[in-house]
């Protein structure tokens, strides 16, 4: 049996504002419904924005779960921080963080979901 990750669902109760960000940081292409953000980017799944109207973000790391996260590979982790920043993302460690220096950086969406820049 063979299993493929066709996308990756994201709530949000502003899928406008959380699509805008996920489209800014993985480029691609975007398609608008009333409930939902499909942004496809090369080489990825898709990744859906779903209203979710009473979406509360997840208080990682210092309260309850992440929930879950997503880890990108980038060949450029300060033009990946960069761009993730100017897009919205919020940085859930300081910079020159022990994370730093093992080549991962800790964001948040601006929903609140946790994800990582990894260099590869």
């Amino acid at each position: 049996m063979a299993i493929t990750l066709t996308s990756v669902i994201i709530d949000a109760a502003d899928i406008e504002a959380e699509g805008t960000f996920w489209h800014h940081l993985l480029g691609g292409s975007v398609h608008r419904t009333p409930t939902h953000r499909f942004i496809q980017a090369p080489g990825l799944p898709v990744v859906v924005v779903q209203s979710a109207p009473g979406h509360v973000a997840p208080s990682w790391p210092d309260g309850i779960s992440q929930q879950l996260h997503l880890d990108f590979g980038v060949d450029d982790l300060a033009s990946a921080d960069r761009t993730a920043t100017e897009a919205g993302a919020i940085r859930l460690r300081p910079a020159g963080a022990a994370s730093d220096h093992t080549g991962s950086r800790v964001y948040a969406s601006p929903a609140g979901h946790p994800f990582c820049l990894r260099a590869a």
